[in-house]
Formats: structure tokens, sequence, C-alpha cells
């Protein structure tokens, strides 16, 4: 009698999965290298809007890439320092802040150093909320 191949996988030992690994992956390859192009020119745009920019040039696109690409890689890399020197795989909100510090740009609010709880309280009230955080200063 032959023997029966199984419908819901392969029992353990078997060489079902060198079949996996015997194709290449291109497709990651491919997403990877072209990866930049995914900050679209009307993301680009609603950035310099918000920064307030009227009018903008159409060779500005690639060089924001190119820009935002290489900020990327710099703090990226410290972060990726960061996290292997602690010995772990999760990078955490610290080890971006501590990165940014690093390079120069730091960010406020994150951090216990620069948290502020009273800023809590304001959110969500309007003008009462101002009122009542002065009164309180008083």
């Amino acid at each position: 009698m032959a023997p029966t191949i199984p419908r819901c996988g392969a029992p353990a030992g078997s060489s079902i999965g060198l079949l996996w690994q015997a194709r290449p992956s291109t497709k990651r390859a491919q997403s990877a290298i072209d990866c930049i192009r995914g900050v679209t020119k009307p993301a680009i745009r609603r950035l310099a809007r918000r920064g307030g920019v009227k009018r903008i040039s159409g060779d500005i696109y690639d060089e924001t890439r190119s820009v935002l690409k290489r900020f990327l890689e710099t703090v990226l890399k410290d972060v990726v320092t960061y996290t292997e020197h602690r010995n772990v795989k999760t990078v955490t909100v610290t080890d971006v802040i501590l990165a940014l510090r690093r390079i120069g740009r730091p960010i406020y609010g994150f951090d216990p150093e620069t948290h502020d709880p009273r800023a809590q309280k304001r959110v969500g009230l309007g003008n009462r909320g101002a009122q009542r955080a002065s009164s309180e200063d008083a």
C-alpha cells in the first residue's frame, strides 16, 4: 500500500519546508530599494504647507526625499546602537529620544525630564481650562 500524503500539513521532520527555502525572495529586495518613493508628492506638499511654503518647485520633491532619507538613516543608526547596547530587540521611545537629542534635534514632552503633568489637565477644557490653570498658578 502506498503512503498517504497528509492534508493539513506534514509530519515533523519532513522536507516540505525546503520548498519555501528554495524560492528566491525578490519581492522583498525590490520593495526595500525604492521605499523612499512612498513619500508621495502630496505628502511633501502638505509638510511644506505646514511649514508656511506657498509655492513649490518641481525639483524640490526628489531633494526632499533624499534629505529625509539621510536624516532617517542617521537617527535609525543611533537608535539601533542604543537598542543593541541594551541587548534587546525592541526599540523604545527612550531610544528615539536619546538618538534625536544626540544629533541635536531634541523632542520634548515624551521623557520624564521634560514631561509637564499640568499640561494633561488643560487638554480638552478649552478656555475654561486655561483660566483654571492660570488661577492654580497664582
